[in-house]
This record gives structure tokens, sequence and C-alpha cells, in this order.
């Protein structure tokens, strides 16, 4: 049985858009990530004296790419953009709340230690097959559907429904690294279509 998932984890408008438009055609959105971020998080180069958006730091976890302020919560950027259709979700989940560690993947915070709680989920409702759309195309939904591989499951990715970043040609390496896993990369227009159960 097959699910959208639907990741919207960084607040530019044209990103956002671009899921937003597509996402009516997708299968129904059954689950919906949103990053929400407190204002002094790790990852943010704010957070850290004399460095800029996009140096690259040491933490506890490993390696970490600093990023502008983003998802700040109680600001609109933490919300879902209002063309997205979230009403649909059975399942809204947040991450990226924990100031010491960033979150990419919907499964598990970047230590890799700490699940979200999601493969529970999905495993108990009995999906098999994911659809992964959103932001951004090279964090985010990668990481996203990488882990999904590990944990068993068949993922398709909504390339058209996504938005890249491409830091110093992660947009790419992305391709490449989804290829590895055995993730599918998709159009929207295919995903529409009625497919057989997985």
């Amino acid at each position: 049985m097959g699910l959208t998932l639907l990741i919207d984890t960084y607040d530019t408008e044209e990103g956002a858009r671009k899921v937003a438009a597509l996402a009516p055609r997708l299968r129904q959105a059954g689950v919906a990530v949103r990053g929400v971020h407190p204002r002094d998080h790790q990852s943010f180069a704010s957070a850290h004296l004399g460095r800029a958006a996009y140096d690259t730091i040491t933490l506890p976890y490993g390696e970490q790419i600093l990023w502008p302020d983003h998802c700040v919560q109680g600001t609109a950027g933490a919300d879902f953009h209002p063309e997205l259709e979230v009403v649909r979700a059975e399942l809204v989940l947040r991450k990226g709340f924990r100031r010491q560690v960033d979150s990419y993947s919907a499964f598990f915070e970047n230590d890799r230690r700490t699940p979200t709680g999601l493969a529970g989920y999905l495993g108990e409702r009995g999906f098999s097959r994911l659809f992964i759309a959103g932001l951004a195309f090279d964090y985010c939904v990668l990481w996203s559907a990488e882990d999904a591989r590990r944990r068993g499951f068949e993922v398709v990715v909504i390339e058209d429904a996504c938005r890249a970043l491409d830091v110093e040609g992660s947009a790419e390496s992305a391709r490449r690294r989804l290829e590895i896993s055995g993730a599918r990369l998709a159009s929207s227009w295919d995903v529409s279509r009625p497919m057989a159960p997985a």
C-alpha cells in the first residue's frame, strides 16, 4: 500500500509554491513533515560568531552545514505553505525542535540515533511504498528517502515536486545517492496515474 510523504522544510516562497502546486496531482498526502527550529538552533549560522551561511563546522554528531535562519518556531516560516493541502494529511510530523541537533530526515535526527517515530507509524499502518516530495531535494528529501530504503520501504521520489538547494553540487550528488539506495525518481505525472499495489 502506498502513501505520499510531503516534506515542506525550507521556507522559501519559490520552493514551497512549487511543491504546493503539484501536490493535488499526487496521491493522498498521508504524512506532512515540517521543520520547526528554536531561534538559536545550532544549525543556524547566526548561532556561531564569525560564521556565515553554508560554512561547515563539526558538532558532536558530525559535520554540519550552517544554514540561514529558517523554519523558526512562532514565525510564518515554520508553517506549511498556505496552498499546501495539509488538511488531507493523516499525520503531521514536526522535527528539528531539538536545539543541539539538526534534522534532515523524516525518520531520524542527524545524530542518526534519535528516531522521530515515523517508521513505527508507517509499519503499523501497513504501508510499504512511499512517494516522497518536498524541500529540499538534496537534504531532507534525500535523507528521508535513504532512511526509508534502509527500513525496507519501496521509495519513489517525485523530482518535479521537489526543489534542491544545490550547495556545491549537492543536487547531482543526491541523484547518485538515491540511485545507489534503490529509490526511484519519477514525475508527478507518472505517479498521479493508477499504479499496481506495492
